[in-house]
């Protein structure tokens, strides 16, 4: 894979000198042991280096419990208004349906007192 070549230049008098490729994905390979993942219950470790472990667990745990709690409030905030909003609503339905009977009651008694007619 042949790699490309930006040239930047803010004077056009300036010659310009060559860039790497601003978007390289390629990670640089290190030999570092600190970023190696573990199995805690494989691997042979003292108890300071488990109870390390837990203490960095802990802190990672308090620090994602913050927007976990506000997710799950807003969560709950959501659904509480939801089941009032559709609570409400069938309270209002029922309440037109009520005025309609009663509109149907006073047509009714109406009905019967005009005069009867041979239409009727």
């Amino acid at each position: 894979m042949q790699r490309k070549l930006v040239t930047l230049s803010n004077d056009r008098n300036q010659p310009c000198t060559p860039c790497p490729k601003m978007a390289d994905k390629t990670p640089k390979e290190s030999s570092a042991p600190y970023a190696t993942r573990i199995d805690p219950m494989n691997a042979e470790l003292s108890n300071e280096h488990i109870h390390f472990i837990r203490q960095v667990e802990l802190q990672q745990w308090k620090k994602k419990i913050g927007t976990l709690r506000t997710r799950n409030v807003l969560t709950g905030l959501t659904i509480g208004a939801l089941v009032v909003g559709i609570y409400a609503y069938t309270f209002y339905s029922v309440s037109q349906e009520r005025i309609m009977d009663d509109l149907d009651e006073k047509a009714n008694l109406a009905r019967l007192r005009e005069p009867k007619t041979g239409a009727n």
